[in-house]
C-alpha cells in the first residue's frame, strides 16, 4: 500500500524499483587459517606456550572444559612462531592492545577476501556485477573500515554500495541477513556480497588465571574463520542456482533472563 498522495505514476516508479521475488542466497563458502589445532592436544600447547605448566591443576580442568565443548579441531591465525613473537599476547591481562589490533585490522579482510572469492566462484556471476557489500566482524575496529579494504583487495566497483558492522557480536549473522534481504527485495537486480571474518583469537588469546575461569572457557571454545553469502532476488536461473529462499525476518527486544547454570 502506498499513501494517498502518491500518484499512479510515482507508484509505477516505485514499483519498477523492486524486485519481483524474495531474496534468495545465490552462493555460500567459507575460509579458514592453514593452521588447525586438534582440540585434544590443545591443553598441552596451551599451558606450554604460555609458560603455565606448573598449574598442574588448572591444566587439568582445562582439559575436561575442552574435552566437554565436542569440539575435535579448530583453525587459529596464531601460531607457536607468531605467540613466540608476542608473548605479551602469552600473559593475563598484559597490554597488547596495539599488538591485536594491528594484526586483525589487516588479516580480517584478508580472511574476509578468501571466502568471497569462493562465493564469487560459485555464484558463476563476475564480481562487477556485486552492488552491495556487508561485512561484519568483532575482531578490532578500523577507518576506513573493513569493508573498504575488502572492496580494494576484491577489487569491486568503487561505487559498491557499504555496509560496516562493527561488534555486534554473536548475533551478528543473523543481522546481516536480514539486511541483505531488505536490499535484494528493496533494489531490483540487487547482488549482495555478505562477509563475515573473525581472528577472535587474536583478540581473545591470554594465558590462564586461576581467579577468572570464564577465561579458560573461552580459550577453549574461540577459533577463527570467514564466511560469505551472495544474496539477490530474481536470479537468473541459466547461470544463478538459488539455495534457499529468505521468507521473514525478524528482530525482537526481550526482558533479560535469568540464567541458571548447572
Amino acid at each position: 500500500m502506498f499513501p494517498p498522495f502518491i500518484n499512479d505514476e510515482c507508484v509505477e516508479i516505485l514499483k519498477a524499483q523492486r524486485a519481483e521475488g524474495p531474496a534468495t542466497i545465490l552462493a555460500i563458502a567459507t575460509a579458514n587459517p592453514p593452521n588447525c589445532v586438534e582440540q585434544t592436544t590443545y591443553p598441552d600447547f596451551y599451558f606450554r606456550i604460555t609458560n603455565s605448566q606448573d598449574q598442574t591443576k588448572l591444566k587439568q580442568k582445562f582439559q575436561r572444559i575442552c574435552d566437554k565443548t565436542m569440539i575435535k579441531r579448530r583453525y587459529m591465525y596464531l601460531t607457536e612462531d607468531i605467540l613466540k613473537g608476542n608473548p605479551n599476547l602469552c600473559e593475563y591481562m598484559a597490554p597488547s592492545l596495539d599488538t591485536r589490533q594491528d594484526m586483525v585490522v589487516v588479516e580480517v579482510p584478508r580472511l574476509g577476501k578468501e571466502a568471497a572469492i569462493k562465493a564469487i566462484k560459485e555464484w558463476g556471476q563476475p564480481k562487477s556485477k556485486i552492488t552491495h557489500l556487508i561485512f561484519c566482524t568483532i575482531s578490532g575496529v578500523d577507518m576506513p573500515g573493513a569493508d573498504y579494504q575488502l572492496t580494494k583487495l576484491l577489487g569491486l566497483r568503487a561505487n559498491v554500495k557499504r555496509y560496516m558492522l562493527y561488534q555486534q557480536g554473536c548475533f551478528v549473522g543473523g543481522t546481516v541477513l536480514r539486511l541483505a534481504k531488505d536490499l535484494a527485495e528493496n533494489n531490483k537486480g540487487a547482488r549482495v556480497l555478505v562477509v563475515c571474518s573473525e581472528i577472535l583469537t587474536g583478540i581473545s588469546f591470554c594465558g590462564p588465571s586461576d581467579t577468572h575461569l570464564d577465561s579458560l572457557v573461552r580459550q577453549a571454545l574461540f577459533g577463527d574463520g570467514a564466511d560469505a553469502v551472495i544474496v539477490g532476488s530474481d536470479p537468473v536461473l541459466d547461470i544463478e542456482k538459488p539455495i534457499f529462499e529468505l521468507l521473514w525476518t525478524t528482530q525482537t527486544i526481550v526482558e533479560k533472563l535469568n540464567l541458571i547454570w548447572a
